[in-house]
């Protein structure tokens, strides 16, 4: 299926170390280039990310971005029960010894060690940021073959237009080639001096085969079939339709030089425009 090279996808997934949130994006590039954005924690998944990324695209420049927002920080806290025992027992020592001590909750809480955070799974929560990243390249991949099948719909109503301007070039070259030979025998009739009708003969042999476009119109079909079949096949053809391209516009060229009637004059120029807008639509294929 055709795939276009921008899209944008992003998720979020809850985590016992918070959120995880995750952004990819992408625009044309010849090849794969992939940009990261990444919190410290998550800095070692960085080999990974790319790996899984270059198995499902093949070009276009991205950027991923991935974001841990961690959790409210009374949820992420503990207090140390052990250490806070020790200190019971030390303070209701004191206490007989000193009865105007007074302990203060807070000041208790600031001491070293009494509050601790909860320690984060690290293999876990790596887990989780590569099911997430498998998520969002799903719908990253789905909406560059929503955005894929509007080009090749619009490449392929193109692609029928230059068929049906070939298939007129090839009705009219007939007519072309008889009016081309009128035209030369009235010239030779107003010359003062009668030639010889076997060279004459010759001679509109040659130059009627120096415009013959047939192998031109017949490779113009041959390309035609071609790009129509790159455009049903699963794998990336961005490139392949790039090279079609080019040969589809030599074809273009040579039947514009050897044009010599203002109608197939005008069908080359038309060919062309079709191909340069496909041309346009095929840059942004993956």
């Amino acid at each position: 299926m055709i795939r276009s090279m921008t899209a944008f996808a992003a998720g979020e997934r809850n985590t016992e170390a918070g959120v995880i949130g995750c952004e990819l994006r992408a625009v044309n590039h010849r090849f794969l280039e992939v940009g990261t954005r990444l919190p410290e924690e998550l800095r070692i998944l960085e080999p990974m990310l790319r790996e899984r990324i270059a198995a499902r695209v093949s070009r276009g420049k991205l950027d991923l971005t991935l974001r841990l927002r961690p959790s409210d920080a009374s949820e992420n806290l503990q207090l140390n029960q052990a250490l806070v025992a020790q200190l019971s027992a030390i303070a209701q020592d004191l206490d007989g010894r000193f009865p105007q001590l007074r302990t203060d909750f807070g000041q208790l809480l600031q001491l070293p060690g009494v509050l601790q955070s909860r320690s984060t799974d690290a293999d876990a929560l790596q887990a989780q940021v590569l099911a997430l990243l498998d998520v969002v390249l799903d719908d990253f991949v789905a909406a560059r073959e929503r955005e894929g099948a509007k080009l090749a719909a619009g490449i392929g109503e193109r692609v029928d237009a230059i068929a049906a301007r070939a298939a007129e070039v090839r009705t009219l070259i007939p007519l072309i080639r008889i009016g081309q030979r009128q035209k030369l025998e009235a010239r030779l009739a107003d010359l003062s001096q009668p030639a010889d009708p076997g060279r004459l003969e010759q001679e509109l042999v040659l130059w009627l085969q120096k415009l013959d476009v047939d192998e031109e119109l017949d490779r113009l079909d041959s390309h035609v079939v071609e790009i129509k079949r790159v455009l049903a096949q699963k794998e990336p053809v961005g490139r392949r339709l790039d090279f079609l391209l080019q040969e589809f516009n030599r074809e273009a060229n040579t039947l514009g030089s050897k044009s010599v009637d203002t109608r197939t004059s005008q069908a080359a120029v038309e060919l062309k425009v079709l191909i340069d807008q496909i041309r346009e639509q095929v840059q942004n294929i993956e």
